[in-house]
Parts: C-alpha cells; sequence; structure tokens
C-alpha cells in the first residue's frame, strides 16, 4: 500500500510554476498499450500492462500536477517501480538512490531536500512521505532522472539525465538485443544503478515482462523462479559471473533463455570468449556491452557472432550513437580518448539543487577511457586516463596493472593513491611478497612505491564493480576511523582473526573463521553489539554495526569492549565476579553449550566421576555443523579449500606437537599417534592407543573434503545442492556405520569409517532450512543410531537427544556468567581433550574431582599458549 503522510509547509524558497504538459517518456506513458500482456512477474502476482498502469495512474496522481523532485528508495519490488513509472509518466523528475543504504538516503535528502521521498517504513509498507506541497526547486522542462556517478553513491554530484535521454537508449537497446513482447527478463541488478534501469526501461518499451526478483543468482530458489516465469533474458557484471562460474550455470537448464548481456566493467577476454562458445552450443547469445551512467546506460555492444573471435574488443557504437578518437599526449597515433556522441549522452551534471534549473550544458561525452579503432571497426579499450597515477614520476596505469596480474593467475584491484601504487589481490599472506615483486619489476617501481593487501574477498560497489577507494582504504589501514562500533567490530574481528585487512565489506565467514575461534568471537560480539544476529557469522561489519544495540537500551554493564583484550578465562572470571552479569540474559548457541557440556562430561566420564558417555559422538555431529557454516561459504573455491587447509593446521599441529611429547615421556602412545596415523596402522586394543582417535577422525574428514572441493565440477554441486549433497554422503556413510566392507577397528564405534555418517549428518543439519528437511534428518537418526553402542541404551539416547537439539534448536537461553564458562571451554575443548590423558590418570584415583578440574584447566591453559603462539608466528 502506498499512502502520503507527513506533510511540512513548504520552505520559502522560489519554485517553478505548475508545469500543464510536462514532458515525459513515451515508455512509461503508453504502458496501457500492451493491454493485458504480462508486465510483472513477483513471488507473490503477475500484473498485465493494463494493471500496472492502472497502479500508475493513481500514484501519478497522488504526486499531483505541480512537478515536484522525488526521491525514490530504488529496490527490485513492484511498489518501487510504479513509483518510479509514476513519477516519470507525470512528468515528476526522480532522484534514484538505492534503498537498502540509509546513509545514501540521508546524505541526498540533506543535499537536494527532495519535495517527496517514497521509500519502505519499518513495518515494511511503502509510503510517499510529502515533504513540500510544491516544490522546493527550480526544476528544468527536460529533467527526469538523477543518478549517482558509477562509484559515487551517495555523493551530491549527480548524472542529470532528461526523458529523450531514457526513451532514446531504451529504443537503441531493444533494437540491438531484439526484444520484443514474447521477453522476460530478469531484474538481477539493482534498480538504481543504470545497467539494472537500462533492462527495465527497453523490455516495458518492447510490452515485454519483467520477473522482480531481489535474489541473487546463487541462489536456487532464483533459477526456481526464473524457469517458472520462462525467463528469455539475464544480465550480468563480471562478479555476476564470477557468482555464475561457482554455481555451474553451464549444467543448469533454462529452455526458454535467449540471451545474456554483460556490462559493467571488464570481463576477461577468455571468459568472453567460453561464455559465448557455451551460449553457441546452448542456444542464446552472448552480448558483450559498454556504457556510463553518463551516456544514460549503453554506448557500444559486441555483436555476438564476434564474441568468441574478438572477445577483447568493446564493439560497435549502439544505434543512434557515434564515437571519435581525440588525441591524448604521451599516447601513440593510434590510441586516443573515446568520446560519445548521441540522444543518449547526459544532460550535464548535478552538484546543487540550483543545477536542477539547467538544461543541457555537454553535448558530447568524453569518456575518460583511451581506446583505439582495430581495422575490422571494433573499438578496443586500452587504458583509462583518469586513473593514471603519477607515481614517483613515473605514470602508471592501474588497469595495465590489473591485466599485468591477472596474466599471472592473480585477481586483483588496483588504485593510484598520492606517491604510492594500491593493490588488493585475492589470495594468500604469503603471496604479498610475490604480488610486491611483480609490480615492482613490470613498472619499475621501487617495493616500497607498492601497497599490496592480499585479501579472502575483494571489495566491491553494490553493483558488483570495483569499489577503488575501499582499496586505497584497505592497503593503509593505520588512516581508519578510530571511534564508533564499527571500528570496534574491524578492531574484535582484526584481534581474534589475526587478520589485518578487515573492512566493512568483511564477515567472520569470509575472513576465514571457524570453530576454533568463533565461540569467542559470538561472546566478545554480543558485548558489542548488546544481543547476537542471527546468522551473524555471516554479516559484513556493516550490516552487524547496522544492527548494534543503542547504548541506552544494553543490559547494565555492557558499554562496549574492553579496552585492553582480556583472555577467556578472565573474562570469565570477571564475569562471575560482577554481580550485574547475573542478571543479564543472553542466549547461547546449541552448538556452544553442547560442546562445553560435552567436553565436561567427556573428562569426568574418563575420570570415573559419572558415567555419561555419548558426547564425543555428538561433537563429531556438530564438526560436521560448523564445516558447512565455516568452510562452505561463498567464496571461491580455491579459497574455500584454503581455509580448509587452514582449519586442518589449526587441529593437527597442536595435536602432533603434544602428542609427540606424550609418546616421548611416557610409554602409553605408539609413533603412530604422534602422527595422527594410529586408526591406519595400528589395530592395538591398549588402554591408550585409540585415546585420539576423534581428533584423527577429524583430520581425515577434512583432508578428504578439501580434496573433493579442490575439483570445479564436485565444488558446483555442492553449491548448487546444498543440502541434498551432505544428505547424499551421509548415506554414502551408512555404508561405514554398518561395515558393511569390513574397515572398522577392534572397537567400531571409534572407527573414522564408521561414524562419519554423524559428521555428515550435522552438516546436513546446518543446511536444513524447512520443518520436513529436519524431520528428514531426525528419523535418519532415529532409525541409524540404535546399535552403534551394543547394549548401551542410555548411551544412544543421549547423541540422540544431543543431535535432535543441534538440529532443531538453534540457541538456549542462558546467562552472561553461564555464557562466558560456556565460551571458555567450548573454545578449549579440542586442548582439553587432548591434554587431559597426561592428568588424570595421575590424580582419578585419590581426587578425582581435582583430576577433573586440573584436566580442564590444562586444557584452557594449552588453548591460550597455542593461540598465543599461532599469532606470534603467523603459522595457522
Amino acid at each position: 500500500m502506498i499512502h502520503l503522510s507527513g506533510s511540512l509547509p513548504a520552505p520559502a524558497v522560489p519554485h517553478s510554476p505548475p508545469v500543464l504538459w510536462p514532458k515525459t517518456a513515451p515508455f512509461a506513458r503508453g504502458l496501457a498499450v500492451h493491454g493485458d500482456r504480462v508486465a510483472l512477474i513477483t513471488p507473490d502476482e503477475e500484473l498485465s500492462y493494463r494493471q500496472l498502469a492502472d497502479r500508475v495512474t493513481v500514484i501519478a496522481e497522488r504526486l499531483g500536477p505541480v512537478r515536484r523532485l522525488v526521491l525514490l528508495a530504488g529496490a527490485n519490488r513492484a511498489e518501487a517501480l510504479v513509483t518510479y513509472l509514476a513519477a516519470l509518466a507525470a512528468g515528476h523528475p526522480v532522484l534514484l538512490v538505492p534503498g537498502d543504504s540509509e546513509s545514501t538516503i540521508r546524505s541526498l535528502t540533506e543535499a537536494y531536500a527532495p519535495d517527496v521521498i517514497a521509500r519502505p517504513h519499518a513495518d515494511g509498507t511503502w509510503a510517499l512521505d510529502e515533504r513540500h506541497p510544491e516544490t522546493a526547486h527550480t526544476l528544468h522542462p527536460d529533467l527526469a532522472l538523477l543518478l549517482s556517478t558509477s562509484g559515487s553513491t551517495g555523493s551530491p554530484k549527480l548524472v542529470r539525465l532528461s526523458h529523450d535521454n531514457l526513451q532514446a537508449n531504451a529504443e537503441s537497446i531493444a533494437t540491438y538485443l531484439g526484444i520484443d513482447d514474447t521477453d522476460r527478463a530478469a531484474t538481477t541488478l539493482p534498480m538504481h544503478y543504470c545497467y539494472g534501469l537500462s533492462v527495465i526501461h527497453s523490455h516495458l518499451l518492447r510490452g515485454a515482462g519483467l520477473i522482480l526478483t531481489e535474489r541473487s543468482v546463487s541462489d536456487a530458489a532464483f533459477w526456481e523462479e526464473f524457469r517458472a516465469a520462462r525467463g528469455t533474458s539475464l544480465a550480468g557484471v563480471p562478479y555476476t559471473f564470477d557468482l555464475l562460474d561457482r554455481i555451474g550455470f553451464e549444467r543448469i537448464q533454462l529452455p526458454h533463455l535467449r540471451r545474456v548481456t554483460q556490462a559493467g566493467g571488464r570481463l576477461a577476454p577468455e571468459r568472453v570468449a567460453w561464455y559465448a562458445e557455451l551460449g553457441r552450443s546452448s542456444g542464446w547469445e552472448l552480448f558483450v556491452m559498454y556504457g556510463q551512467t553518463e551516456a544514460t546506460a549503453r554506448m557500444a555492444y559486441l555483436p555476438p557472432h564476434l564474441a568468441a573471435q574478438r572477445p577483447e574488443a568493446v564493439g560497435v557504437p549502439i544505434p543512434g550513437g557515434s564515437f571519435r578518437l581525440q588525441p591524448v599526449d604521451g599516447e601513440g597515433p593510434e590510441v586516443g580518448e573515446l568520446v560519445y556522441s548521441g540522444p543518449n549522452v547526459m544532460l550535464g551534471y548535478a552538484e546543487s539543487p540550483a543545477d536542477l534549473a539547467l538544461g543541457r550544458t555537454m553535448q558530447e561525452l568524453h569518456t575518460g577511457d583511451l581506446a583505439r579503432r582495430a581495422s575490422d571497426g571494433l573499438y578496443e579499450i586500452v587504458g583509462r586516463r583518469s586513473r593514471f597515477a603519477k607515481i614517483l614520476g613515473l605514470r602508471i596505469d592501474p588497469q595495465q596493472v590489473e591485466t599485468l596480474l591477472e596474466g599471472h593467475g592473480v585477481t586483483a584491484y588496483c588504485a593510484g593513491d598520492g606517491e604510492t601504487l594500491a593493490v588488493a589481490a585475492l589470495g594468500g599472506a604469503d603471496e604479498e611478497s610475490r604480488i610486491r615483486r611483480l609490480v615492482a619489476q613490470e613498472c619499475g617501481l621501487p617495493a616500497r612505491a607498492i601497497r599490496v593487501g592480499v585479501l579472502s574477498e575483494l571489495p566491491r560497489l553494490a553493483t558488483g564493480k570495483p569499489d577503488y577507494e575501499a582499496v586505497r582504504h584497505l592497503t593503509r589501514p593505520e588512516q581508519e576511523e578510530t571511534t564508533g562500533t564499527g571500528a570496534d567490530l574491524r578492531r574484535l574481528f582484526a584481534e581474534i582473526l589475526d587478520r589485518t585487512d578487515v573492512t566493512e565489506s568483511s564477515s567472520f565467514a569470509s575472513m576465514g573463521g571457524d570453530s576454533l575461534c568463533y565461540v569467542e568471537m559470538s561472546l566478545r560480539l554480543e558485548e558489542v553489539l548488546g544481543h547476537l544476529p542471527t546468522h551473524w557469522h555471516t554479516k559484513t561489519v556493516r550490516e552487524l554495526r547496522d544492527l548494534a544495540a543503542p547504548v541506552a537500551e544494553r543490559p547494565e554493564g555492557q558499554d562496549g569492549p574492553e579496552t585492553k583484550p582480556a583472555s577467556g578465562l578472565m573474562r570469565a572470571l570477571r564475569s562471575f565476579t560482577a554481580p550485574q552479569s547475573w542478571k543479564t540474559r543472553r542466549t547461547l548457541e546449541t552448538g556452544i553449550a553442547l560442546r562445553a557440556i560435552g567436553i565436561v562430561l567427556i573428562v569426568g566420564s574418563h575420570v570415573q566421576v559419572f558415567s555419561i558417555k555419548g558426547f564425543a559422538h555428538i561433537l563429531i555431529g556438530i564438526a560436521g555443523y560448523n564445516f558447512a557454516r565455516f568452510q562452505l561459504t561463498d567464496a571461491a573455491r580455491r579459497e574455500r579449500v584454503r581455509h580448509v587447509w587452514r582449519s586442518i593446521a589449526r587441529i593437527a599441529v597442536p595435536s602432533m606437537v603434544w602428542i609427540t611429547g606424550a609418546v616421548v615421556l611416557t610409554d602409553f602412545y605408539d609413533p603412530a599417534n604422534a602422527v595422527l596415523l594410529n586408526t591406519l596402522v595400528s589395530q592395538g586394543n591398549d588402554r591408550f592407543d585409540w585415546a585420539y582417535w576423534f581428533v584423527e577422525a577429524l583430520v581425515y574428514y577434512l583432508v578428504v573434503l578439501a580434496a573433493l572441493m579442490a575439483v570445479p565440477l564436485l565444488d558446483r554441486l555442492e553449491r548448487r545442492y546444498a543440502f541434498v549433497v551432505p544428505l547424499a554422503l551421509m548415506a554414502v556413510g551408512l555404508i561405514g556405520r554398518y561395515d558393511l566392507l569390513g574397515l572398522a577397528s577392534a572397537r567400531p564405534q571409534l572407527s573414522p569409517s564408521v561414524v562419519f555418517w554423524l559428521f555428515a549428518l550435522g552438516w546436513a543439519a546446518a543446511r536444513a532450512t524447512t520443518v520436513p528437511q529436519r524431520a528428514l534428518l531426525t528419523a535418519a537418526l532415529l532409525l541409524t543410531m540404535p546399535g552403534l553402542f551394543q547394549d548401551q541404551p542410555l548411551r544412544t539416547a543421549i547423541v540422540i537427544a544431543g543431535l535432535g537439539l543441534l538440529i532443531w534448536v538453534p540457541t538456549l537461553p542462558s546467562i552472561g556468567p553461564l555464557s562466558a564458562l560456556a565460551g571458555v571451554l567450548a573454545s578449549s575443548s579440542l586442548y582439553i581433550y587432548l591434554t587431559h590423558y597426561q592428568v588424570y590418570p595421575y590424580l582419578q584415583e585419590d581426587f578425582p574431582l581435582t583430576a577433573l578440574l586440573a584436566s580442564l584447566l590444562l586444557g584452557v591453559t594449552y588453548a591460550a599458549v597455542v593461540t598465543r603462539a599461532a599469532r606470534t608466528a603467523r603459522w595457522l
């Protein structure tokens, strides 16, 4: 529902008289001519063009006859599109902004004082907030749309586009793409981005259908919607194609797909050629396009039949447009700045409200791109004039540096920053020196003039384009802001994950966080935010900052993060001695609670203080659950595999160090234990030779899965069938569960082959998002668990209950001190398990409770030592 609210008196400033017959874009005004053809397909409804026109008319009438500046929070939703078309049809200039950026909406509202703000309210209803009954501005009659320039979202500098610009560019695009009224295009790009908006314009012009969706192409539900709507057209920026690579786009059956379009940045020629060939064999065409916001959207396109042979070219001018090359000092005769002319060239820029009264101030567009025209008539972009940097007297082209690194297998974004070159690259920390050396050798720069940041994910704008300002910021972290919740969160991430490249776009999962540091991070994060958001490990620093509770709403005593980092044990003790902490209501993740309770019960049962068995097998399931959450992220395949190997090292190295000491100093263990191979080479039945079966099993699983994930096909299958893959592995694991191949050891319930199905069950539990999926896992657990522990029904019931909680109950109620204590025990559980075998045998007969407490304390201490050593040596 859309309604007017919050009317304010108009300020005493000059305003334009009503325009009785305003200029409008014909495609917005003439929607009804397409009759009953389907216009919009949303998850909730279908609208015909006639129905769409009726809704547009209603909102146009509410906006009134006096032209006013309408700020619209863009979103791929019917309400936003109807409001946008209503404003265009009635001649009201639209300031289109990203609807998910409060800071942008706030800054542009302050800069331009819009007369009407159209955006959703907190309850989800869409509203028109009328701030001025007429207008506070002088609005030129040609002005139709204001958009931020690429990379300047939130900046007062805007592109002024006319109704003629919008109409001309829509007609040109629809012509060379061959769009007709049988087409249906998905809104894979944001509405506020000129490329995404051009998809809307060109399809509405031809009476085609729009599949309105806010889903990512990496979401399986997107493809279900696309197929159900008989989608014919997909649009993407380079990052979109990265996502398509990850999900195995080439195997997705899309019988109605006709064309795939690409713009918004350079796609590597080999990938253009690959997608062009894929399209040829699959029955669709690839259109590579070139444009800028200043040209409304498009200036050139590469005819599909040339994409495979000339993938490095941007092609030919769009119908109605033309190029010329303007000579540039320092370049050869064949290269010049690309200058575009055509009816889609913007009116000019606006940097203040006064500029809204201006007419055309620009006749042709100087693109800033360096280009040449090849002998076949196709244009090729060879560099970016405005991105050239003068560093130590040398003229450096960051784009050429990016191309150079790409040739060496390094994906990077580069930007000049004063007297240094900033390079943000994908890869491991060990590659930093190699990247710096490559750049220095090719550019002739000294290493000191090159700042390299090696990241797990490159910074991108909301449109998917490179964020070069973030590149400069990332490579000089000492210049980041030092106050505020955002800075607190970045420091917290940096401290716990031991990373120096934390940004607003970083998340715990993307930065390689795993179960060993997850517990401490969750507890510390709750202190900073005042609560722990659901699925916080996948949310960016920016998203977490926006979810922070105001200080006044935080529980007593929680004013923010500690000034100096304290150990987990010290924090737990402090929590117990703070009276107000006992009043603090919190939640505790079920997995953390089970790990904490489990390690106490495992050690206590070994000491024989009590006998409650089964939790080691619950922890196997939790290990699979955490593997799915922390290792199977949206990161690229190579990054995923790197994270798994890092987790293997974090488990195996401290384990082998400790066990080696036990082998040397005692007679209880074989050398095979020290290298975690006892399960494979020994079938002994002595008391301690099987002690570390849990660690061995976990390492074996991760090594095998790392090898499988390195296979592109398997990686894509997992991304596409996130729940089905672990379910299938669980089914395979049942072969070992019942030892059909005779691989079990003398203690079958402790054999990795026998208990792997529990690891896969935990993995599937993390991927289960519906009640039927959880019910299926519960049924499988109830059917397959009995019989694993012969004549031990209580042990069987404990495992079923624990894993049932993991499947169905994500969090448990808690209080501050219990959460702190659980956090210490859970984060140290691996190290307690490792060390307790060297403590309790000497104390259990005479001092069983002391043996239990000493075992826990030594494990917590070893955890602290390992963490400190790892951060000092940076080896994990």
